[in-house]
């Protein structure tokens, strides 16, 4: 069997060729907003994360160019660089769509229904995991907990709640990104794109008119505890499992006593 020279090369471990630079109108804008990034920062390697968003936002992934970049602003190697992008998973590493629409499947989402709405997606969609659909608009992943368990099975689309979802949900929110229809999330401002959604992350602001209003907080089922820990509820309620009726959730004396 031939082996070609581009196969030979692979297999001998040779060296990639340089990342190519960014045109030089490019490199000047990301330039002063790196200069901007970086000057927060007491040290600049600190400034690492930022920039990687900001070149996501530049091309939708972070690219060898991106990295590259990145090393030369902050005087670092390469491969540091590149060591911190293929860590986060935020960093996206190929091209990926306009919408990177991320079903939970840690445990509760996935008791709750969230491995039905992932395949589900998949199926409707045609991809797998971390594909994106050939119209550019959607890319599906199975993603970690994003700490909004109370309002499991969630879905996010670049990183935007939607929350108590069903695969019919699912579809009908994928549907209308891909038809460019308007989506709201349950919580937290409307969408925008994800080269956008880079650039905020990167630290610069949402210039949508509203857009910071509407990002709000925590949703009412998150802050439960909280409130009544200021006590601003009643006490809780509790359903004894050989009684009809609720009945006041004990005192940790009166538990202590039971538990003897």
């Amino acid at each position: 069997m031939t082996t070609s020279s581009s196969e030979r090369g692979v297999s001998l471990g040779m060296p990639e060729l340089p990342a190519p630079a960014y045109p030089d109108d490019v490199r000047a804008r990301l330039e002063a907003d790196a200069r901007e990034i970086i000057a927060r920062y007491p040290d600049s390697r600190s400034a690492l994360l930022p920039l990687l968003h900001l070149v996501q936002s530049e091309e939708g992934h972070v690219t060898r160019t991106g990295m590259r970049f990145c090393a030369d602003m902050l005087d670092l190697t390469t491969a540091e660089v590149t060591a911190v992008a293929t860590f986060y998973t935020m960093y996206r590493r190929g091209p990926s769509g306009d919408y990177q629409v991320g079903v939970c499947t840690n445990t509760l989402c996935a008791v709750m229904g969230g491995d039905a709405i992932f395949e589900t997606l998949q199926e409707h969609l045609g991809v797998g995991n971390g594909e994106t659909t050939d119209d550019g608009k959607v890319t599906l992943e199975h993603i970690e907990c994003n700490a909004a368990c109370d309002y499991a099975p969630v879905v996010m689309v670049n990183w935007e709640f939607f929350d108590n979802q069903t695969p019919g949900s699912a579809k009908r929110l994928v549907d209308d990104l891909r038809e460019g229809r308007p989506v709201h999330p349950t919580r937290g401002a409307r969408l925008c794109t994800f080269k956008e959604t880079a650039r905020i992350l990167a630290g610069f602001p949402d210039e949508r008119p509203g857009a910071v209003e509407e990002s709000g907080g925590a949703g009412p089922a998150s802050l439960v505890g909280l409130r009544l820990a200021r006590g601003e509820a009643a006490p809780a309620r509790v359903v004894h499992p050989r009684a009809q009726e609720p009945q006041d959730a004990p005192s940790a004396g009166e538990a202590e006593e039971e538990g003897e």
